[in-house]
């Protein structure tokens, strides 16, 4: 955690308690002002660049009852970005609906020329997409060529050249001035449709086809969990957008899907927060464009029947366990490969590319992020995608920008990558089987220019020491309900020194410990995951960096530690 300056905690004085002003302290919080996430503090969408194009062709294909085709992305953001366009569309009276995303396997990422011939079995008058388009140059080219428009609504770093397309939105594009720039696809879709219902209530649409208009705050649900599941830092105004969706899923006002998915993972929607969308809902509705076909994510987002989202969502949770299976596999295997590295007596290289023939296209991206984990260091795990090509999944830490890394990468070897794109911390990439080694050595090269030792060192920061008063149900209760917490604004993480009451390992890898806090006679509860290996001793003395969190266990609610890291002492 960064110094905190007395003037720092002193602009937060109206918080009570002390410790969790000097956690919005650490966070950068300046005034209680940015603490509020109620709908009052989102951005408008005005300053949004190619906004009124876009309401336009949607107005357009509105009047004209045109079909309007959407194109989405086969991950969670992808999948909560479509069912909330085209779920707001038909709400707004779009007769001709309907939703394309392209399986990973058969065509990849984004609107390709591919796809395009897919949707123009369709026959569309209005491509709209969503989580993607902003590199598909080609893509919008195809489209143009069979008559077909397209508006793009994307938030990926945009290259050198943009497409074509009739409207562009997407607030990290050249000149747009919309102030947050960390929107996921589904905030940007959300923004879209904002404009659109403001322009349709003007010129009287709602009262003049005898439709209620629609309330969108009753779909943040989905951009709540679209925006977590991405990863995009939780600034202010994606705070608000989650947080609003996690007032509406308590409230008991949910997707029926998003209630299912929470149900099947074992989550209380009464008590839901951010980290069960990137820990339980996230990872099921992904397991749909990991291993089979993400409509069925899309379709049980979709479904207003209670019965049927939850057919749905069992669906995904089975897929779940089955990506969990082949993960586990594949992890062994990428940790033995490490491991031979390290026999080389060099040390491990600043960056870390793997690969496997037998490996699942749809799991390289968590692989290489419980790589990352583990060892810290920028991962790239690829798999095979066709005849002599692969496709890469990049992960990667603090101070690098992977995007940047291999765009600058691409610079120097311009026959190296056949295709890249992403964030800061994750991308995408392909390249042909015959370039990986090159590849390699540029992308170590490259790292070497970017990353010094420090970097790669893996720095847990923590938020200080509790006091023995803290450990309260009511303080785990405050910090709960303060975030919400993710990428970008992390839960807080304590340390201190602990002994070992007793232990045991529940569910193979987990210890599950009873801890007494040093010079305290009060026991704690504490479960640490995938730790079982470190098991220490009873009566040991350990030194712990955790999160103070509340366990909800037939229907009581007690204190309880998530050690992520442990010491013996």
């Amino acid at each position: 955690m960064r110094p905190i300056a007395t003037q720092d905690l002193e602009r937060l004085s109206g918080i009570d308690h002390p410790v969790l002003r000097r956690v919005f302290a650490g966070r950068r919080i300046s005034s209680e002002t940015e603490l509020d996430t109620s709908l009052q503090g989102l951005h408008r969408p005005d300053s949004l660049l190619g906004i009124n194009a876009a309401v336009e062709l949607l107005e357009r294909a509105l009047e004209r009852g045109e079909r309007v085709l959407v194109v989405g992305d086969f991950d969670a953001d992808g999948a909560t970005s479509s069912a909330l366009m085209v779920a707001a569309l038909r709400a707004m009276g779009a007769a001709r609906v309907d939703y394309l995303v392209p399986n990973r396997f058969a065509f990849g990422y984004g609107l390709t020329p591919e796809i395009v011939a897919v949707a123009a079995a369709k026959s569309p008058d209005l491509i709209v997409t969503v989580d993607n388009g902003i590199s598909s140059l080609a893509g919008v080219e195809a489209a143009h060529r069979l008559g077909i428009r397209v508006l793009v609504t994307d938030h990926h770093l945009p290259g050198d050249v943009l497409p074509d397309a009739e409207a562009i939105v997407n607030p990290n594009q050249p000149g747009d001035a919309f102030p947050s720039k960390a929107l996921a696809g589904v905030g940007v879709a959300f923004y879209v449709l904002l404009a659109l219902r403001a322009r349709l209530e003007a010129i009287g649409w709602f009262e003049r086809r005898g439709i209620a208009k629609p309330n969108l705050a009753n779909y943040l649900d989905l951009v709540a969990l679209g925006t977590v599941a991405d990863l995009v830092p939780l600034d202010r105004n994606n705070r608000v957008l989650v947080q609003q969706g996690l007032q509406r899923i308590r409230a008991g006002q949910s997707r029926p899907g998003i209630k299912a998915l929470l149900e099947v993972a074992g989550r209380n929607a009464a008590r839901a927060v951010a980290a069960d969308f990137g820990f339980a809902v996230g990872p099921r509705l992904n397991a749909a464009g990991r291993l089979d076909d993400m409509s069925e994510g899309i379709e049980c987002l979709l479904s207003e029947d209670p019965g049927r989202a939850r057919q749905l969502a069992q669906r995904l949770d089975a897929l779940n366990r089955e990506r969990r299976d082949i993960e586990a596999d594949m992890k062994q295997q990428a940790v033995q490969a490490i491991e031979h590295l390290h026999l080389g007596g060099d040390g491990l290289p600043p960056g870390l590319c793997l690969y496997d023939a037998d490996w699942h296209q749809g799991v390289i991206g968590i692989l290489a992020a419980r790589i990352k984990e583990q060892f810290h260091r920028p991962v790239i795990a690829f798999a095979r995608a066709g005849e002599h090509e692969l496709k890469g999944s990049a992960r990667s830490i603090p101070g690098l920008h992977i995007r940047d890394t291999l765009d600058a990468i691409a610079a120097r070897h311009p026959q190296l990558l056949q295709k890249f794109g992403g964030h800061a911390m994750a991308a995408g990439l392909t390249l042909a089987e015959a370039d990986l080694p090159a590849f390699e050595r540029a992308f170590h090269t490259e790292l070497r220019l970017r990353l010094d030792s420090k970097a790669l060192q893996g720095v847990l920061e923590t938020d200080g020491e509790l006091r023995d008063s803290d450990f309260e149900l009511d303080f785990s209760e405050l910090l709960r309900d303060a975030g919400p917490w993710g990428q970008g604004f992390p839960e807080p993480l304590f340390e201190g020194v602990f002994s070992v009451v007793n232990l045991r390992i529940v569910g193979e890898t987990h210890l599950k410990l009873a801890l007494r806090p040093e010079g305290s006679r009060r026991v704690l509860d504490a479960i640490a995951f995938n730790q079982a290996a470190r098991s220490p001793q009873t009566g040991q003395r350990l030194r712990l960096v955790y999160r103070l969190d509340t366990n909800e266990y037939r229907g009581m609610l007690e204190v309880q530690l998530v050690v992520e890291y442990l010491e013996p002492l």
